[in-house]
């Protein structure tokens, strides 16, 4: 296997060797048109490597019915999408899933037609297993990311309450395999991937942020108009949009506070109705998906971005809102730690907490204005550190096979729970 693929120098214009471009092979079980985490980051990772002059290549499920290969635009770049046959999950909201039985061979098809220096998969569950398998058979070099809990899929899955530690451990030890394939794994945190180390007993594993292209969202200087509290992601179980809204309904009136929830999801209807059992109704909306520019508003309306997800391996929402100039109210849990600072960029709450997590909104609503001001710039500073240009960077690096040191995004080390 060769450990620097790609590597071959070529003299450039003005006589200095560069590195040749490399064909990357990036497989991944979400993609876009998908709104999550994990199919955001590939996409932006792919755009940006196509803008950098690499021939890229993603393999995914179909979106829907049709299948095949063919040109997409991402990003505004143009790279060669091969759309695998995909079926709905239909416990889920729009989650469609590549055949696991055809994985192989279909793995097989794309990788000896595509001939990557790199496969790059996103996920250990069906494409990533696939990829791997087939990738090592060719000796070709292979880069692991892992943006997944198990835990986070339970709810989807319909098994009884008994089966579902049984089945985490399944899917710990199918991570375990998946990743030990790969000559790098990363992940987004050191939080994160010391949580991957512990459950697969693999080492080694790198922290790489997701990043985001911070230049995309301008910070709003406009005094404040309103108590405007945002959440954004899928409305979902494990996102505990629940607490968020409890939390709300504890707020005094005399803040006159607004909740804006931007995203769809399962959760939504019965989240809607809680909103009208607590009383809230009509100071809560919820406005399903939206575009980017749209969402790129609903930050210059917020006040603050509430996250009380606990189950955020990054969490490309809250960067996003760092960048706009958000002060950020989150859950203490798994990776939110590394973006949030205690009274520099917004406040911690107690996971599942609505009392405290009313405390700190209230603490940052009746912030005085040079106070508030300084929690925005809290968030600009910390952000700083997250750019996507420094990500893809550190990516081709592993794609040629040369030491990589792991950007310094995490502030001190945070105890992880037992």
């Amino acid at each position: 296997m060769s450990d620097n693929p790609g590597a071959t120098p070529s003299a450039g214009t003005d006589g200095a060797e560069t590195e040749r471009p490399l064909r990357i092979l990036i497989g991944a079980d979400t993609f876009a048109p998908d709104v999550n985490g994990a199919a955001k980051f590939a996409e932006r990772l792919a755009a940006g490597l196509v803008e950098r002059g690499h021939d890229v290549h993603v393999m995914a499920p179909a979106a829907s019915r049709k299948h095949g290969t063919w040109k997409e635009v991402h990003e505004g770049q143009e790279l060669t999408a091969h759309r695998l046959n995909s079926w709905r999950w239909y416990p889920h909201d729009w989650l469609r899933f590549a055949l696991p039985w055809r994985i192989r061979q279909n793995s097989a098809r794309v990788i000896d037609d595509v001939k990557p220096d790199v496969v790059h998969f996103q996920s250990h569950i069906i494409v990533g297993r696939g990829l791997s398998l087939e990738a090592e058979k060719r000796g070709i070099r292979i880069v692991g990311t892992n943006h997944f809990m198990p835990e986070n899929m339970l709810e989807f899955t319909l098994l009884p309450a008994g089966w579902q530690e049984w089945a985490v451990g399944l899917a710990w030890k199918a991570a375990r395999r998946t990743f030990g394939r790969a000559e790098a794994v990363t992940t987004p945190t050191r939080r994160a991937a010391q949580f991957l180390e512990r459950h697969t007993g693999l080492s080694g594993v790198h922290a790489i942020s997701c990043g985001i292209d911070a230049h995309k969202y301008e910070p709003s200087w406009e005094p404040r108009s309103e108590n405007r509290i945002l959440f954004v992601g899928r409305v979902t179980g494990e996102k505990q949009i629940d607490v968020l809204l409890r939390a709300f309904a504890l707020l005094p009136a005399e803040l006159d506070a607004k909740l804006e929830i931007v995203g769809g999801g399962d959760q939504k209807r019965n989240l809607e109705h809680m909103a009208v059992e607590l009383g809230v109704a009509d100071q809560v909306t919820f406005t399903g998906y939206v575009a980017d520019d749209a969402l790129r508003g609903a930050y210059h309306r917020a006040s603050v971005l509430a996250m009380p997800s606990i189950a955020e391996l990054q969490s490309i929402v809250t960067m996003e809102a760092m960048a706009s100039a958000l002060p950020i109210v989150a859950a203490n849990a798994m990776a939110l730690p590394h973006l949030v600072h205690d009274g520099e960029n917004g406040y911690l709450f107690e996971p599942g907490s609505p009392e405290d997590l009313a405390a700190k909104l209230q603490i940052v609503l009746e912030a005085p204005p040079a106070e508030y001001r300084a929690l925005k710039e809290g968030s600009l500073r910390l952000i700083a550190a997250h750019d996507i240009q420094r990500t893809i960077s550190t990516f081709e690096s592993l794609y040629r096979g040369k030491p990589v040191t792991d950007p310094v995004t995490d502030v001190a080390p945070v105890a992880l729970p037992e």
